[in-house]
């Protein structure tokens, strides 16, 4: 992997990410006619060909898939997300002493997310969580006894998923198989993956049925890699295909306890020589008839080391530094 920076970064306006995700905050329509593929990680060393198989199918065919069997137990689980019910929780100015600094993708914000698709913010709380960013941001055990343990432990879990995912598409990208496990080091200051806990707000009356109001508006990832954890019965995130882009005809993706929902990022886009989609997706208000309360998850955003450079196998793209890029993302979507 070189960790040269390229001579001439891509100049903003050629971020053609951003344009697209402008022209996408039409309400558009629902439909199940895609399947959301769940593919299992049991025994992933003696199924890998398998699995490989089944991940590129998905990958390439709508951006998105569920994995089972992916080794985190169902108590580790519900202990993480007890824990982040916990922190959102804690009195605003508790929480206020963590604040998201610009750019650096690690403490708390609150509506504070502005997409490009719907210029209004996102009904939602985060904590966000990149490793050597966190000096002065976590709680203290007077405020949230275990917290901090417990989501740096959870992050590794995540990371390895991610990587054993990133693994099988290095095998068919033509990358060595530990290419991306490099590419995204904790031991290296540079390491900018993310784990961000959320908070989307209970709907009152007063803003259902405004077209304009969001969970989270359209948008695609612009990481590598996202592992999105979401609990039974707290629905409402939406994948739009490629296939379907001119005719915006959603596809509902199913909560589950058991099942970690994984797409393909805007990076991984790029460094696959665009051969793996990064789709939008958006999470759409509940509706009067359903489940209005509080919705958590817990995303995993797997984001090269910031001196990684991002090159495809057949160079289709300029070359750019994974710092840069996010950059460049970043600041396209938080409002001050």
């Amino acid at each position: 992997m070189s960790h040269a920076h390229p001579s001439h970064p891509a100049p903003a306006h050629e971020m053609t990410e951003l344009n697209r995700e402008s022209r996408m905050g039409g309400l558009g329509t629902e439909t199940d006619t895609r399947e959301i593929r769940r593919i299992s990680l049991r025994d992933l060393e003696h199924r890998r060909s398998e699995i490989t198989d089944q991940l590129w199918s998905a990958a390439t065919d709508i951006g998105f898939f569920q994995v089972v069997d992916h080794g985190i137990d169902a108590a580790t689980l519900d202990h993480v997300f007890a824990m982040s019910e916990r922190f959102f929780a804690l009195p605003e100015n508790v929480k206020a002493n963590y604040p998201l600094r610009p750019g650096t993708n690690a403490g708390w914000e609150y509506r504070s997310q502005v997409r490009p698709s719907v210029r209004t913010p996102d009904q939602k709380e985060s904590y966000q969580v990149t490793l050597p960013r966190m000096a002065d941001l976590w709680p203290t055990d007077a405020e949230l006894e275990g917290f901090r343990a417990t989501i740096e432990s959870f992050e590794a879990r995540c990371r390895q998923i991610a990587m054993d995912l990133l693994s099988c598409f290095a095998d068919r990208l033509g990358f060595a198989r530990d290419f991306f496990t490099r590419a995204h080091d904790p031991s290296d200051p540079g390491y900018q993956s993310t784990l961000r806990l959320l908070h989307y707000y209970a709907f009152p009356d007063d803003l259902l049925d405004r077209p304009d109001i969001w969970r989270a508006g359209a948008h695609t990832d612009f990481d590598a890699l996202t592992l999105l954890f979401q609990r039974t019965g707290q629905g409402g995130l939406q994948v739009l295909p490629g296939a379907e882009a001119q005719t915006q005809a959603w596809t509902p993706v199913e909560p589950s306890d058991d099942a970690i929902t994984c797409n393909i990022g805007d990076m991984l886009m790029r460094w696959s020589d665009d051969l793996l989609p990064s789709n939008f997706h958006r999470v759409r208000p509940p509706r009067r008839d359903e489940y209005r309360g509080p919705r958590h998850t817990i995303a995993f955003f797997a984001q090269a080391n910031a001196d990684v450079v991002i090159e495809g196998p057949a160079g289709l793209h300029e070359p750019i530094t994974a710092a840069e890029y996010l950059r460049q993302r970043i600041a396209a979507n938080f409002a001050g």
